[in-house]
């Protein structure tokens, strides 16, 4: 039982889920269908400007509005126990997941409440306040990416629902957990736009005139922290790195990023990767191969930068817009060599900041969502609460 709840921990963080339970099928905030919690569920692409993705893995595909059932037709391309596209288009995700309310935790009194942040683009974010003793105290800012390998997943779920409300509760940050747009219906690079288009209404707020009171009223802008799990791990490290561009027009420094078990690739195996591809791990090398040419078809190379920020050719990590990096990896975790790499490569490039890394032997990817009360989780989550209490290093 423990190897499979290790699969089901590791499918639910690689390849989370955007249905939310609901007793009937009504649309997301991106207009997609979401149904009532289903042992197989179906997520079509239902906007306007719906067109033709292109894969290098499987043949081009119309993705198919509206459709309730998994197609019939034969599967083009499948991440198992996971996602299917079939030949019509309809993708399915076989995964069932549940939707939490925003609300006051009874335990910790962290509140939470769901936004629109980008009207135009249907970008949404649930954002958390802990429980507030002294309301003349500025608090430090977590914007906070989920992982699931940007296909598809909410911050609405329960595990990282009451992960970032832990983090909260424990560091004393106001939060701003961010709902992307997710491929295949929407390809890279639309998770990265999502995300900083997010983090600068974040900024808007910085002289306390933004539209949301909570930023206002008790966000610290001299410390404002990235952070995300898996993926979205991956989404903090290329916004930083797009921070360190004068060009971007962010009207906030970082203070720092938390990199939790990332999502980096390459098209060649380092330290223990090669020896993941067997039966044990249903998170081996070659379903890890599969993700960046499905999610990223206009350039499906596992060595892009954005995918592989040590690639030759790319730019350089000194140039990353933060002065604190803490990088966690998992001992039984393939991704965990990767991350690894991030950390020495990033201490030799030359950047002006402090890196740490953390690892917890014994774990797999993604286990701290999961298992909340296991006490290696609470030892991770003290671990990034202490991150996100610090300030800026003086050198």
């Amino acid at each position: 039982m423990k190897g499979l709840n290790n699969h089901i921990t590791a499918i639910y963080h690689l390849v989370p889920l955007l249905f939310q339970n609901s007793k009937d099928p009504i649309q997301d905030n991106h207009g997609n269908i979401k149904s009532h919690l289903l042992p197989t569920v179906v997520a079509e692409l239902n906007r306007e400007d719906k067109k033709e993705v292109k894969r290098s893995l499987i043949a081009p595909l119309n993705l198919s509005p509206n459709s309730m059932e998994p197609s019939k037709q034969e599967v083009v391309f499948e991440l198992p126990m996971t996602l299917r596209v079939h030949k019509d288009g309809n993708v399915e995700r076989l995964v069932p997941t549940d939707f939490i309310p925003p609300s006051t935790d009874p335990t910790t009194g962290v509140s939470s409440k769901d936004i629109v942040v980008v009207p135009e683009s249907s970008i949404t974010a649930r954002l958390f306040l802990p429980k507030i003793t002294d309301p003349n105290k500025k608090l430090a800012v977590l914007v906070y990416f989920h992982g699931g390998a940007f296909v598809i997943n909410t911050p609405f779920i329960t595990p990282f629902h009451k992960h970032v409300t832990t983090l909260v509760s424990e560091a004393s940050v106001v939060a701003v957990s961010v709902d992307y747009r997710k491929a295949p219906e929407h390809p890279i690079p639309a998770a990265y736009e999502d995300s900083m288009a997010a983090l600068k209404w974040v900024a808007s707020h910085s002289n306390g005139d933004g539209p949301e009171p909570w930023l206002n009223n008790h966000a610290d802008f001299h410390r404002v922290f990235l952070g995300g799990d898996s993926s979205g791990a991956n989404i903090a490290h290329n916004l930083a790195m797009a921070a360190g561009n004068p060009e971007t027009g962010l009207d906030i420094g970082l203070l720092g990023i938390a990199l939790v078990h990332p999502y980096f690739w390459g098209s060649v195996p380092i330290g223990s990767e090669a020896g993941y591809p067997d039966d044990k791990f249903l998170v081996n090398r070659g379903y890890v191969d599969r993700v960046w040419p499905f999610i990223c078809p206009s350039n499906p190379d596992n060595d892009d930068p954005r995918v592989n920020p040590v690639a030759e050719g790319a730019p350089s990590l000194a140039g990353l817009g933060c002065k604190r990096v803490l990088v966690c990896v998992a001992e039984h975790d393939v991704l965990k060599d990767r991350g690894r790499l991030y950390y020495e490569a990033l201490s030799r490039s030359g950047w002006m900041g402090v890196a740490e890394i953390f690892e917890t032997q014994g774990e797999h990817h993604g286990f701290h969502c999961y298992y909340l009360e296991g006490e290696k989780s609470k030892e991770l989550t003290q671990r990034l609460a202490a991150f996100y209490k610090t300030d800026a290093p003086r050198f």
